[in-house]
């Protein structure tokens, strides 16, 4: 009996390729994400600028130090993004921005204390809190570089991210608007308890994040030392862009409305000029981004810093209302340009096992210049006056343009990435 032939298997038929994770879009959900919890943690700053002064007035009973809890948010905004920064890297962002958007219901909470109960300090407790969650806001910029895998696309996400404060400028304004007599017996406490509920609907938002984690301790071991990056031309360049575009803003943008009270020009007058001001500012955000991956890093932050220079040379011009105005929308678009083209160039100074403490280190640096900007406005414009003020920025501006002009030869001669 013969054997039977052996049986002959099917050809096999190919594995199916596995279906790739919807990669593209958990960035778009993140980016989507930070968008929103930017237009609720950036109304924080607008009430507590706008009301800080006022409350301070009410409570005090030293003119002098009515504007010390704006001076105080500004200072606990710069001493909290160090500490900021090691949570991010130990625990990751999302629970450092968890923890500080709970330190952000706090502080409103605390200030909304301080005015009811009358108390002044209470009240700078309130305000020097919020400055942790404001740290924490700033960062969002930088899990929207963390959220985009192509480094080309970098400069795109921190716009995009930055399109938030547009609407964070109008929702804070708005809110000290309806809130701030709606407990007539505690004026504005309705506004900062208010700020705590901004505080309190971004909880949820950044929850549903999903950011890379922090770098392995074995990779983190492999980091440069911060003092030698620190160094680097690098970031020497993207660090100076920061703080003189960030700083003289701030600077600036605080001593734009007395001034312009003090030449006779209406409160309200004033006001629309902040107005205008922060919508320059942010209105930008929605191509600043395109800009950058068309022209460059280093192309765009330049004119970011000569905008700024020219809104010196508009206020240096005269003391009508359109050179204010038009020197304060001149100085937004600016900041704009200048602002995230510098945060665009600090992506190329650090490896993703350094990121947390160089980004922590800028903004060190950044948000300390406006902090001592803040406490010295008011008193560079009583004793040097309005146009030396804006005269003073312009060296500080070309300075930092030869910086980039500079790097940007060393870069193309080294064969490194387009500027």
């Amino acid at each position: 009996m013969s054997a039977l032939p052996p049986a002959v298997s099917p050809p096999a038929t190919p594995a199916a390729a596995p279906t790739p994770p919807a990669a593209p879009a958990a960035p778009s959900r993140n980016l989507g994400l930070l968008v929103a919890a930017q237009s609720l943690g950036g109304a924080s700053p607008p009430i507590i600028i706008s009301l800080g002064g006022l409350v301070g007035q009410q409570l005090s009973s030293d003119p002098a130090a009515a504007t010390l809890p704006v001076s105080l948010y500004q200072l606990g905004l710069a001493l909290s993004t160090l500490p900021a920064a090691w949570l991010m890297h130990r625990c990751g962002r999302r629970t450092a921005y968890l923890l500080g958007a709970v330190m952000g219901v706090l502080s409103g909470l605390v200030a909304a204390q301080g005015i009811v109960h009358s108390n002044f300090l209470m009240f700078c407790l309130g305000t020097a809190l919020a400055g942790f969650y404001g740290a924490c806001v700033q960062s969002y910029r930088f899990a929207a570089t963390d959220s985009v895998s192509e480094p080309s696309r970098q400069a795109q996400a921190i716009s995009r991210v930055m399109v938030g404060g547009l609407i964070a400028a109008i929702i804070g304004p708005q809110v000290v608007i309806w809130t701030r007599d709606t407990l007539p017996m505690t004026p504005f406490a309705g506004s900062f308890y208010s700020q705590a509920l901004l505080a309190l609907m971004a909880l949820p938002l950044l929850l549903g994040l999903r950011l890379p984690p922090p770098p392995p301790k074995a990779v983190a071991t492999g980091a440069r030392p911060l003092a030698q990056i620190a160094r680097t031309p690098q970031f020497v360049v993207a660090a100076a862009a920061g703080v003189v575009s960030y700083g003289l803003m701030a600077f600036l943008m605080t001593a734009a409305p007395m001034a312009m009270v003090g030449c006779g020009h209406s409160v309200g007058e004033a006001a629309l000029g902040i107005q205008w001001h922060v919508l320059a500012m942010f209105a930008p955000s929605f191509v600043t981004g395109k800009l950058i991956a068309r022209y460059g890093k280093r192309r765009i932050t330049a004119l970011g810093l000569v905008l700024i220079g020219a809104s010196g040379l508009m206020a240096l011009a005269g003391l009508e209302l359109t050179h204010f105005w038009g020197s304060l929308v001149l100085l937004g678009l600016g900041w704009n340009l200048g602002f995230i083209g510098a945060t665009a160039l600090l992506t190329e100074c650090y490896r993703p096992s350094e990121r947390a403490n160089v980004q922590a280190l800028n903004d060190f640096l950044v948000f300390g210049t406006v902090a001592v900007a803040s406490f010295g406005s008011g008193q560079l414009l009583h004793s040097a006056g309005w146009g030396a003020i804006n005269a003073g920025m312009l060296p500080l501006i070309a300075l930092v343009l030869v910086l980039l002009v500079a790097s940007g030869r060393a870069a193309r001669s080294g064969g490194s990435a387009s500027a």
